[in-house]
């Protein structure tokens, strides 16, 4: 199925008519007095709050993107001064929020063969990879981790509306040990210069969680453990005592960011959760103290793992420049990472979507929906992780997340029903962003 928006179905879109409210809807009230300038209409919607289904849904937005007010589409009437968006005989849910990505980082690069690009190059990446990101439904991205800061730098021209993709949630330089997974591991020591991020004990890791969010980070993401695409590290390695997961997390709360921890191994795992980090990365190897600590605590901690990019790596790794060692650790915890998976959904952790687009290309992120329905969630549970669930665990309930009043009007439309067939998420054919419709890319169909 391919993974892009069809440019034949935005056209179809565009045969839209304006109106104005002639009958006020009755369905919801309108948020602070807003005036809609624009109605959207599709013949049904996945309400992800309370997990049914609207038939012919009216969904008014007011001048700030904002949802304003929700009706009923037969019984309410508009004139010329709204404008009409017509998403035809289609599904809309919200749109979706991936809450792991590394917007730049090319899929089809790997190993050493990224050297052979200049530092600015990545920024142009980043930029692209948004938009397609975009274009593939997600509407909001949590950025775990970049270079340069380009995910802040990003996210600021998006939201000034000099770029266009996602609303991004940037982390700025991943923190992490000397030697560990988030450390430049790949050079010899003539040329080795520690990242940013890199600090050793409590007293340092507190001032990098600082100078992050002195640099524009709006969440802290930290390297508990080893992984499978750095040198050097296992990915059941714990790489940071619980005494300084424990300072990080005590620090960041306190400027009241939250922080999302790279975790393969069971050690760091728990080490995390203990130590009040917010969201586990990956978890892949989680064993049953972890998943009955996560199910247990009265502060939510997610569980955000990234059950299909497996797929591209092994597919593709080799091609791409991906070192057999680095290969074989993606092997080896594959197929654990989708059976605990099923384990910690069926013991009750809470879950978000998160592909870690960047490691398969970012365009394909919506090929994990069929793997978590697969893996024991139903379409709806799906959909959920990748908007209610994602927006409550990035404390964002108000404006992102659910078609509601008071909520940004983002929104995406599907020709199938992806309750019946989830791989409907893997092809979007329309995307609206707070209100508006968005063009496709030429270049990217």
């Amino acid at each position: 199925m391919p993974y892009r928006v069809k440019l034949r179905s935005f056209l179809r879109l565009l045969a839209g008519t304006s109106a104005v409210i002639l009958a006020a809807p009755s369905a919801q009230a309108q948020s602070d007095g807003a005036t809609p300038s624009r109605v959207i209409t599709a013949a049904r919607m996945i309400d992800v709050l309370g997990g049914r289904v609207v038939e012919y849904p009216a969904i008014f937005v007011g001048s700030d993107g904002r949802i304003t007010q929700i009706a009923d589409a037969r019984t309410v009437r508009w004139g010329a001064n709204v404008t009409h968006v017509d998403l035809g005989n289609r599904t809309i849910l919200p749109g979706l929020i991936d809450m792991h990505v590394h917007l730049d980082g090319l899929a089809n690069e790997g190993g050493y063969s990224s050297l052979r690009h200049g530092d600015r190059f990545w920024a142009f990446v980043a930029a692209r990879n948004a938009r397609a990101m975009l274009q593939a439904g997600f509407t909001t991205v949590r950025n775990l981790g970049s270079s340069d800061l380009n995910d802040v730098g990003l996210a600021e021209a998006i939201a000034e509306g000099q770029a266009v993709g996602p609303r991004i949630t940037p982390a700025a330089y991943a923190l992490g040990a000397t030697g560990g997974h988030c450390d430049e591991t790949y050079l010899p020591m003539s040329l080795h210069t520690p990242s940013p991020g890199v600090a050793d004990g409590p007293t340092e890791l507190r001032h990098r969680v600082r100078e992050m969010r002195r640099m524009g980070a709006q969440v802290i993401k930290v390297c508990a453990t080893g992984g499978g695409f750095s040198r050097n590290t296992e990915p059941g390695q714990q790489q940071l005592s619980e005494e300084e997961l424990r300072a990080i997390a005590e620090e960041a709360h306190m400027w009241g960011m939250q922080v999302a921890a790279h975790a393969h191994g069971a050690d760091g795992i728990r080490a995390a959760i203990r130590a009040g980090i917010d969201t586990i990365e990956h978890a892949s190897l989680v064993d049953a103290e972890g998943i009955r600590l996560a199910a247990a605590r009265e502060r939510p901690v997610w569980f955000s793992m990234d059950i299909f990019n497996t797929e591209y790596t092994q597919a593709e790794g080799a091609r791409n420049g991906v070192m057999e060692d680095n290969l074989r650790k993606d092997r080896d915890v594959a197929q654990i990472q989708r059976d605990n998976f099923r384990r910690a959904l069926q013991a009750g952790v809470r879950m978000v979507f998160g592909s870690d687009a960047g490691v398969m290309p970012h365009a394909t992120a919506g090929g994990q929906f069929r793997y978590m329905v697969e893996y024991g969630m139903t379409p709806m549970q799906a959909i959920q992780a990748a908007t209610r669930n994602a927006a409550e665990a990035l404390h964002r309930e108000a404006d992102v997340g659910a078609i509601a009043v008071g909520r940004y009007a983002d929104i995406i439309a599907v020709d199938g029903d992806p309750l019946s067939n989830i791989r409907e998420l893997e092809s979007v054919d329309a995307v609206v962003q707070g209100g508006r419709l968005i063009a496709p890319d030429p270049a990217m169909e």
